[in-house]
């Protein structure tokens, strides 16, 4: 018997809009998820760990990994590379789990041309001022990047249009049910469209 495929989640969102969280709490209601670590060269952030959150290397291995056609999708993220590995999605796939991959709209789109199959999910914020509080609220960014990371979910949010769902975060409960109602949706339409085969 052939093994059943995964399916390829692709979550975006501004930054601040509540991603991370959204995905953590789905990863413990839902059975058989991966999830994507990307590549990057931005620093590690003091909490997070190599190979779990990111696999942090300098520019010159980014570009040589360009220069290779080891991505699925890359980017220039907020002043940083960001890319995600083909063997990562290929192999997480062949072996018939669903991955996560959370990445930004630029990506997105690189991904929907390669991986049209996937389920393109983009979580937006239930207004500015909520973007503005939250992204605040992390205290990670100094006030330039943080005006750039809201100069650029301005910008992010006009891609929502491509995305098959727009989940609002506004209760991350209710967001969460959301999402995994998608996700879980989604395997039972492909299990349905297998078994009529």
């Amino acid at each position: 018997m052939v093994k059943e495929k995964g399916h390829l989640i692709v979550i975006s969102g501004p930054s601040g809009v509540g991603k991370g969280t959204l995905i953590k709490i789905i990863f413990k209601n839902i059975p058989n998820l991966s999830y994507s670590v990307s590549v990057t060269t931005r620093k590690p952030r003091k909490e997070e760990r190599e190979g779990v959150d990111y696999f942090f290397v300098d520019e010159g291995t980014f570009k040589k990994y360009i220069e290779e056609h080891k991505f699925a999708e890359w980017a220039m993220v907020h002043g940083d590379y960001k890319g995600t590995l083909i063997s990562t999605i290929n192999e997480t796939l062949t072996d018939g789990k669903d991955l996560i991959l959370e990445i930004d709209v630029q990506g997105a789109l690189e991904i929907k041309n390669k991986y049209p199959e996937g389920i393109f999910i983009f979580i937006a914020p239930p207004s500015w001022e909520k973007l503005e509080e939250r992204l605040r609220g992390r205290s990670t960014e100094d006030e330039q990047n943080l005006k750039k990371r809201l100069n650029d979910a301005r910008c992010e949010m006009e891609y929502k249009k491509y995305y098959d769902y727009v989940v609002v975060n506004d209760e991350l409960e209710k967001a969460a049910r959301k999402l995994e109602a998608i996700i879980v949706s989604e395997r039972d339409k492909c299990k349905k469209s297998q078994n009529s085969l």
